[in-house]
């Protein structure tokens, strides 16, 4: 059974993709925005139905374009009526399981995977028993502390944005970081992001406004694409760019959209729809002013200025930061970096595949291997991993390094998997527990070193030695180490000498 439209024709790597999916299981794939993920899951054979579950409700009508086969749609109002291929936001679908029994879908999709162990997914998945289940991601990292693994049994297909890009199928993105002044350090968080009204409220201020306008001016070319946390706030952006139109969901914004492919229109400012499914290739700058913890939600915005274009050079993606106390998704977010522990992240600026040497670059300072131990700390509780009290570093691509003795883990991929350099592909949780009990039998002499636990509770606590204090001179002029701790010396000499 396939009632994919056949105008929408496969590229090589949807094609491949395709077969790499098994007849049956739960698989997962992760596929870049802009590769076309919609069109290859469109194509997915099938025996009988298929149901789509979306995270954003903005999504659950995008797919639609890509099957000629009757299409339901269950969200808010819209029900099903036993149509071919239904799609549904899960929101909806949640509390209508009962209208559909067991075996009424031989595949499930679930766009934007990496929530699919959330609970209300969960439900989803054990009321149902099809035939095949595959997740579709964009995101390049595992964003939380519930594993897919849980959920699906492998990846099976991947081609991120960096495969994207190099091999001609996206285009290059230049990224800028600007300063706005903005605080939403008090908006409310929900559903893993800001309540939507309340961040309208913190962002659309009048000075901040224009401050989003001069950076377009200062730094945008060619047609652009702003971003906006709300219809008020798309307006008051809109009101600053010469020439610019504001795009309102539930509007008719066809001639809008004509004029600016056409070049009449120089931007367009939005809240939140473009975010998928509209065709706007001639992008050539993309404005986050919408600030967000959403890595998929931050994903999908800057998609929207990927795609290739006659003329199109690159990409311009600007994103509009406020104060540093709050953690958002920009730039770094694309190739999987997380930032929070980089000390100066207002100079991750410049090509998108030169951010990840420039991060580490500012994570080999002093202060940073110091602030290091308490940030792996954080992320092993977020992650639900027990590290045994090693005395890990973590870079912001994910890897963790050990200095003494010298250990390389590759960042844990979607399903928590370390990739060993064997060739192994081991939970993570295990490599960890390896890690441990071979440190303890092979290297319990050097264990003050390697064991935090130990440390801190033995001499970390005391004052550096004159020794440490005159090292780190040495290799730190200027640094102030009167106050610096035993283990903090340590933590700098072992980065420094074995890093």
């Amino acid at each position: 059974m396939n009632s994919a439209k056949s105008h929408f024709k496969l590229r090589p790597y949807q094609e491949e993709c395709l077969a790499s999916i098994p007849e049956r299981g739960a698989f997962l794939v992760q596929m870049a925005t802009g590769l076309g993920k919609s069109l290859t899951f469109s194509r997915i054979p099938r025996r009988g139905r298929m149901l789509i579950l979306s995270h954003r409700e903005e999504l659950v009508r995008q797919p639609k374009r890509y099957f000629s086969c009757p299409f339901g749609v269950e969200q808010a109002g819209n029900r099903s009526s036993g149509e071919e291929v239904v799609s549904a936001s899960v929101q909806s679908l949640i509390r209508r399981l009962d209208s559909f029994p067991p075996d009424a879908f031989d595949v499930i999709v679930t766009d934007e995977a990496h929530h699919a162990s959330a609970p209300t997914y969960r439900k989803i998945y054990e009321h149902f028993s099809p035939r095949l289940h595959v997740g579709f991601t964009a995101t390049p990292n595992r964003a939380d502390g519930l594993g897919l693994e849980s959920v699906f049994e492998d990846i099976v297909f991947e081609r991120d944005l960096a495969w994207g890009i190099r091999n001609g199928w996206l285009a290059d993105i230049y990224c800028v970081r600007a300063r706005i002044d903005f605080d939403i350090s008090k908006v409310a968080k929900r559903l893993g992001d800001f309540a939507q009204g309340e961040l309208e409220e913190a962002v659309n201020v009048s000075a901040a406004n224009k401050q989003i306008a001069e950076v377009y001016r200062q730094y945008a070319k060619g047609p652009t694409l702003i971003f906006a946390a709300g219809v008020d706030h798309a307006r008051e952006i809109a009101k600053r760019i010469p020439g610019a139109e504001a795009v309102i969901g539930g509007e008719d914004r066809d001639e809008v959209v004509e004029k600016f492919k056409e070049g009449v229109i120089p931007c367009l400012v939005n809240c939140m729809v473009f975010t998928e499914g509209t065709d706007l290739p001639n992008v050539e700058t993309v404005i986050v002013a919408r600030p967000t913890q959403s890595d998929a939600l931050y994903t999908q915005m800057a998609g929207r200025g990927t795609r290739t274009h006659p003329g199109k050079e690159r990409m311009i993606l600007i994103d509009c930061v406020g104060l540093d106390n709050v953690s958002l998704c920009t730039a770094p977010t694309l190739v999987g970096l997380d930032v929070d522990a980089v000390p100066h992240k207002e100079k991750l600026e410049g090509a998108l595949f030169d951010l990840p040497e420039k991060a580490a670059r500012q994570m080999e300072t002093p202060g940073a291997y110091i602030r290091n131990v308490e940030y792996v700390d954080l992320w092993a509780r977020k992650m639900k991993y027990r590290l045994h009290g090693v005395n890990y570093f973590r870079m912001p691509d994910g890897r963790l390094i050990l200095s003494t003795p010298n250990i390389h883990l590759s960042a844990p991929d979607h399903l928590g998997r370390i990739h060993l350099p064997n060739g192994e592909v081991v939970p993570a949780q295990k490599v960890f527990d390896r890690v441990f009990k071979w440190l303890s039998t092979e290297h319990e002499d050097k264990r003050a070193l390697w064991d935090l636990k130990l440390a801190k509770r033995t001499w970390g606590a005391y004052q550096a030695t004159d020794k440490q204090k005159s090292i780190i001179r040495r290799k730190f002029p200027g640094m102030d180490v009167s106050n610096l701790t035993k283990l903090q010396a340590s933590q700098i000499l072992t980065r420094v000498f074995n890093g």
